[in-house]
C-alpha cells in the first residue's frame, strides 16, 4: 500500500512514512503490539485475537479518524491514530475548532525504544497533520503517567494545558498550535512531500 507521507529525516537518517492501516496486512504486528510489556499500560488492548480484530475493525469504521502505520526505511514500527477533534470526546475539554486534530501513537517494536525516535516520528506526524491548510491545533492527550512521551510531545512543540479524566484514563492535555510548530521546526520540512 502506497504511504500518504514520506520524509527522509536527516537527524535520524532515516526515511519515515505512514502508511494507511491495512487489516490483513497489519493485524499480525498490532496483535503482537498491543501484548508488549511497554504498551499495555497506555492501550489497554492487550485483548485475545478476535476481539482486539473487533476493535481494530470498529476504529477503521470511524469516519473521524485514519489509521496508520509508521515505516523506519521500509520497516514497520509504531502506529498511529490522527483523528479530528470534532465527533471525539476531547472536543468538549476545551474550546475546540472545527478542523483541529489530535493525535495517539505508539512505538509497537520494543528495538526501536530509548534511540531517539521518538520526536522525529512525532514531528513527522503533525507536519503530515498540519499539510490541511485550515489545521491550526493538534492536540493530544497521553496518559499523565506516560512522562516520557509527554517529554517527547513538548519537545516536538506541544504545550501541556491540564490533567484531564477521559473515560479510559487520566490524561494530560496538551496542544500544539501550527505558528509554534512552523517556527520551531521550519528548517526540516524544506523536503517534505506526500
Amino acid at each position: 500500500m502506497k504511504a500518504e507521507f514520506n520524509k527522509y529525516d536527516e537527524e535520524i537518517e532515516k526515511d519515515i512514512s505512514f502508511v494507511p492501516y491495512d487489516m490483513e496486512e497489519h493485524f499480525p504486528l498490532i496483535l503482537k503490539w498491543m501484548h508488549e510489556d511497554h504498551v499495555i499500560p497506555y492501550w489497554s488492548l492487550n485483548k485475545p485475537e478476535e476481539e482486539l480484530k473487533s476493535h481494530m475493525e470498529k476504529a477503521m469504521k470511524d469516519a473521524h479518524q485514519n489509521l496508520y502505520i509508521g515505516y523506519l526505511d521500509g520497516i514497520p514500527m509504531s502506529y498511529w491514530e490522527a483523528y479530528w477533534v470534532k465527533g471525539d470526546v476531547i472536543e468538549d475539554y476545551y474550546e475546540s475548532s472545527l478542523k483541529d486534530q489530535g493525535i495517539h501513537l505508539l512505538i509497537g517494536e520494543a528495538d526501536y525504544l530509548g534511540k531517539g525516535l521518538s520526536l522525529p516520528l512525532l514531528r513527522a506526524m503533525v507536519n503530515f497533520q498540519f499539510k490541511h491548510r485550515e489545521t491550526m491545533k493538534v492536540v493530544s492527550e497521553p496518559d499523565h503517567r506516560n512522562e516520557k512521551m509527554i517529554h517527547v510531545f513538548e519537545k516536538c512543540g506541544f504545550d501541556k494545558i491540564s490533567k484531564i479524566d477521559l473515560p479510559e484514563k487520566t490524561a494530560q492535555f496538551m496542544i500544539c498550535s501550527r505558528e509554534k510548530f512552523e517556527k520551531r521546526w521550519s528548517y526540516e520540512y524544506s523536503n517534505t512531500h506526500l
